[in-house]
């Protein structure tokens, strides 16, 4: 199943709801630091209400730490980006891949979207709105994936 990266995310409440999204899911969260906020934040467990204990949260201090994981475990990984080269709903998702985003002032770092094996993005009508809520981002990103992978029977 694709798991969901969170490249120095600063808003607890953001992050806090995807937390809840991932619990959802069944989907893997990993957090990399530095983060602009403590895990033990209030508005971050906020968001997340009581479901954290669903969470399969992994938390790395930094970009090489979570390199080492995904590393280990192997996998593509799929920046997302308002400058991805992919339409994200017309790229074949894999069950291995790790859907990274980035903080929701500056998104992903360009050194990270060089590493990626592809990077995404999600279409915007308006030319004039930047980008969707991270929170939202990461929702129709992981349902698309999971959609085209069946896991949504």
């Amino acid at each position: 199943m694709p798991q969901v990266v969170l490249v120095n995310p600063q808003i607890p409440p953001n992050t806090g709801n995807i937390a809840r999204t991932c619990a959802a899911t069944g989907t893997e969260l990993h957090l990399v630091g530095p983060l602009g906020f403590e895990i033990s934040d209030r508005y971050l467990k906020r968001a997340g209400l009581d479901y954290w204990p669903y969470v399969k949260l992994h938390c790395h201090e930094s970009l090489e730490a979570f390199e080492v994981v995904h590393q280990q475990r192997g996998g593509r990984c799929l920046g997302f980006s308002v400058y991805g080269s992919f339409n994200y709903a017309n790229f074949q998702f894999q069950a291995s891949d790790w859907l990274l985003f980035g903080s929701e002032t500056t998104g992903l770092p360009s050194t990270v979207l060089s590493t990626c094996d592809a990077t995404l993005h999600i279409p915007m009508f308006e030319k004039n709105v930047r980008s969707l809520n991270l929170s939202v981002s990461v929702a129709v990103s992981l349902f698309e994936a999971r959609r085209q992978l069946g896991y949504l029977q």
